[in-house]
C-alpha cells in the first residue's frame, strides 16, 4: 500500500499583479467567488481528500489569509449576541496545530515555493494545490487523485487536456500508456511551443508528490522563466519512481487570469440555489 498522504502545500506567496489594483492590500487568494475566498475552496478541497495538515507558503502582506482561518472572536460574539447563524464561519475554523505558516522570502518559483515548506513536510508523501487553479467537481479534485493514488502509488499529477496553441502556458504532459483515466508520465516539459508540445495534456495545479522531490529542488537551478520550476524536479523523477498523470472530471477555472474569475463566480453563482434565480435573469438581458 502506498504511505497515506496527510500533508497539503498551499504556495500563497505571490503578488497577484494581474489583479491590481485589487490584490495592493488583499491577497489575491482571499479574493471571493461568490461568498467564499479563493483559498478557502482549495482548503475544503483538501480535507474532503482527507487532509490533515495544511501548509501555507506565503509573503508579506499575507496576514489576512492568516486571520481568515483564525477564530475571529468580536464577530463571534457580536453574532451570538444578535441570534445570528454561524454556520457560514464552519469552514473557515480549522482545529488548533493543522495549520502551518512558512515564509518565501524571495519570489524564486514554485519548486522555490515548496520547498520551502521542506520541514513541515519530513519524509512522508505530500499535495500541493494551487489556489489560482479553482477545480470544481464531485467528488473534488484531489480526492479524486487520492483514489488514483491508491492504485498505482508514487506520484500522480492532475492533468487536462487544452488547446494545443494553449501549451506555451503550462507545465505539458509527455505521455505514455493510458488506461482509464491514469496515463503514464514519460517526461514533462514547462511550456513548450505548441509546434514543440509532445501532447495538449496540461498540469492545472494538483500534485500528490514523493518527498524525495524535496531533495531534488534544494540544488536544483532555475528554469523556464528565470525561476526554480516544480516541473524539471518533478521530470528528473521520472523513471526513479511511478509517475502518472490523472485527468480530472470536473471544472477548471483559472482564477489567475480575470476572465477566468469572473466565469467561476457565474458559474459557481449559477449552482446556489438561493441566487441562482436572480444570476439567471441578470445574464438573460444580455443573451444574443
Amino acid at each position: 500500500m502506498p504511505r497515506p498522504v496527510r500533508t497539503a502545500v498551499f504556495p500563497v506567496a505571490g503578488l497577484g499583479t494581474r489583479f491590481l489594483p485589487a490584490t495592493k492590500a488583499i491577497p489575491k487568494e482571499m479574493l471571493p467567488v461568490v461568498d467564499r475566498p479563493l483559498i478557502q475552496y482549495a482548503v475544503d478541497e483538501a480535507l474532503e481528500a482527507g487532509i490533515e495538515q495544511i501548509v501555507f507558503v506565503t509573503g508579506r502582506g499575507k496576514s489576512s489569509i492568516e486571520d481568515h482561518f483564525d477564530i475571529a472572536y468580536e464577530l463571534e460574539a457580536t453574532m451570538d449576541a444578535r441570534g445570528k447563524d454561524k454556520s457560514a464561519l464552519s469552514g473557515s475554523r480549522l482545529g488548533p496545530g493543522r495549520i502551518a505558516y512558512v515564509r518565501q522570502q524571495e519570489p524564486l518559483g514554485l519548486g522555490h515555493a515548496v520547498w520551502c515548506a521542506r520541514s513541515v513536510v519530513g519524509s512522508e508523501p505530500f499535495a500541493v494545490l494551487l489556489p489560482d487553479e479553482l477545480l470544481v467537481g464531485e467528488p473534488g479534485c484531489l480526492k479524486q487523485m487520492m483514489a488514483a493514488y491508491e492504485e498505482v502509488g508514487g506520484n500522480v499529477v492532475c492533468a487536462l487536456e487544452v488547446a494545443r496553441e494553449e501549451t506555451r502556458k503550462y507545465g505539458i504532459v509527455d505521455p505514455g500508456e493510458t488506461r482509464g483515466a491514469l496515463t503514464e508520465v514519460k517526461g514533462l516539459v514547462e511550456k513548450p511551443d505548441p509546434k514543440d508540445a509532445p501532447s495538449s495534456l496540461m498540469l492545472p495545479g494538483r500534485y500528490i508528490l514523493q518527498p524525495e522531490v524535496m531533495t531534488l529542488l534544494a540544488t536544483q537551478g532555475v528554469g523556464a522563466g528565470g525561476e526554480i520550476q516544480l516541473t524539471d524536479a518533478m521530470a528528473a523523477m521520472i523513471g526513479r519512481q511511478p509517475f502518472h498523470a490523472f485527468t480530472f472530471e470536473g471544472t477548471r477555472h483559472d482564477c489567475g487570469d480575470k476572465a477566468g474569475f469572473v466565469n467561476a463566480t457565474i458559474d459557481l453563482a449559477l449552482q446556489r440555489a438561493d441566487i441562482a434565480p436572480a444570476v439567471h435573469a441578470f445574464i438573460r438581458k444580455f443573451a444574443l
